[in-house]
């Protein structure tokens, strides 16, 4: 990956180690039964990337979201986070990814500020930090006059905000998200960009799956088009795109996987693998 950006993470021991990507993803594949979800699939998400993933329903999107952050095993390859094999040391991985899945699943039982305080005691967040990240997050998403409620009274879209602010509050090196714009509120579509382009500003990286791909368009500078399983395009979005719109790239390859009965040949750059 020449001319890549490179980020560092310390280790539990204080070493620092150069790091070429934040997430490494290489000959992926998933199997249900005699079904190959997922076959020999290779990515990297470097630091500074937004990264979209896109496929149609059923194509592998959350099935290899979900292995990324630890929560499905896979059959075969590896997955790496900042150097760091996930399944090897799932502990030391996991503190370095936040997840925003598609549906929320959230604790009705408590509120909006003692769920945070849970999620901020899990990743050991100092007492001292917690208080103002909440404060900005929740100030920024119009959610801080709901914190004292029960999750339970929240409506899809103010879940979705909280599980945002939760995801962001130690401040992750890797930040994936499945649709995560799905419920928002144009205002908090606007900020929730805004803070994925700090993040990435700050050397992490964010991996994310959406069928706007309006959205995919104009926020990330990278993308990968996943169909059955496998992925057929992928590279920094201009490359992919050409002259033409992500809508229409998407729809010919579709059109030419169903005329053809197989995927077209993979269009990928030199940064991937």
């Amino acid at each position: 990956m020449e001319g890549s950006l490179s980020g560092f993470y310390h280790s539990p021991e204080g070493a620092i180690i150069m790091v070429e990507a934040i997430l490494d993803i290489s000959h992926y594949q998933k199997r249900y039964g005699d079904t190959i979800a997922v076959r020999d699939l290779s990515l990297a998400v470097e630091p500074g990337d937004i990264y979209g993933f896109i496929g149609h329903n059923g194509a592998g999107k959350t099935t290899l979201i979900r292995s990324i952050v630890g929560v499905q095993p896979f059959n075969q390859g590896s997955i790496h986070v900042a150097g760091i094999d996930i399944t090897a040391d799932p502990v030391t991985a996991k503190r370095l990814i936040a997840y925003v899945p598609d549906n929320p699943d959230v604790y009705e039982f408590m509120t909006g500020l003692q769920y945070l305080t849970f999620i901020a005691d899990i990743f050991e967040v100092p007492t001292r930090d917690r208080q103002a990240r909440i404060e900005s997050l929740a100030s920024r998403l119009e959610l801080t006059d709901a914190l004292a409620s029960p999750i339970a009274s929240y409506s899809h879209g103010m879940r979705q905000k909280l599980v945002v602010i939760g995801a962001l509050l130690h401040e992750p090196k890797l930040l994936v998200l499945d649709e995560p714009f799905v419920g928002l509120d144009p205002l908090a579509s606007h900020e929730l960009k805004t803070m994925l382009h700090e993040l990435a500003e700050r050397g992490g990286a964010v991996f994310f799956s959406s069928h706007v791909l309006e959205v995919v368009e104009k926020l990330c500078n990278k993308v990968a088009i996943i169909r059955k399983g496998e992925i057929v395009a992928a590279g920094t979005t201009d490359e992919v795109r050409g002259d033409d719109t992500l809508e229409e790239v998407f729809l010919e390859l579709a059109e030419e996987a169903d005329r053809t009965g197989a995927n077209p040949a993979p269009s990928t750059s030199s940064e991937q693998r």
